[in-house]
């Protein structure tokens, strides 16, 4: 249901920018920004205002997936994961559910949506969670084409040892 990066290339970003300019951004094109979601999600809000206690907070943008049947909270950053993300994604959940959701539907989901993340910093912060978070990098800018030919030309040079390898166990079958 969901992936550990989105492509937001046709946000047309530049190479710095904001959280602000991230959010406008998607907001602008939010028709593209769910197709690269994916299936069955729904827009709730941007901004989307959470109140507990006597003190306000915002959720950058709230969905609504209809097959799993709950709310989706996307918090943007447009840095590095940090692991002190996830506990306010998860305080933002605890709120949805508790204040937002309704009774037939499932608890919520949370999306943390980072430029970078350390695979293994992402794995100790999510070892000990309860709420039900991912934590996915977001590419403003798909890498250089030059780059990415390299990249597949590095994949089929180590391919092809693995072709020969196999090639030689099973050799094929004269008829």
């Amino acid at each position: 249901m969901f992936r550990d990066a989105y492509v937001v290339e046709l946000l047309g970003l530049p190479k710095q920018h904001g959280e602000a300019e991230l959010h406008t951004g998607l907001i602008n094109r939010l028709k593209d920004f769910l197709a690269e979601l994916g299936r069955d999600f729904c827009f709730v809000g941007s901004q989307y205002p959470l109140q507990v206690g006597h003190r306000d907070f915002t959720l950058d943008l709230l969905f609504f997936h209809r097959g799993l049947n709950c709310l989706v909270a996307v918090e943007l950053k447009v840095g590095r994961f940090e692991p002190e993300y996830l506990g306010k994604l998860e305080f933002y959940l605890e709120a949805l559910d508790r204040d937002v959701r309704k009774p037939h539907e499932n608890p919520a989901i949370g999306v943390l949506l980072c430029a970078s993340s350390d695979d293994e910093v992402v794995e100790y912060a999510l070892n000990r969670s309860l709420s039900p978070a991912l934590i996915a990098e977001y590419q403003a800018h798909l890498p250089d084409k030059r780059l990415l030919q390299a990249k597949l030309q590095e994949f089929y040079n180590l391919d092809a040892p693995l072709a020969e390898c196999q090639a030689t166990k099973n050799p094929p079958k004269r008829v």
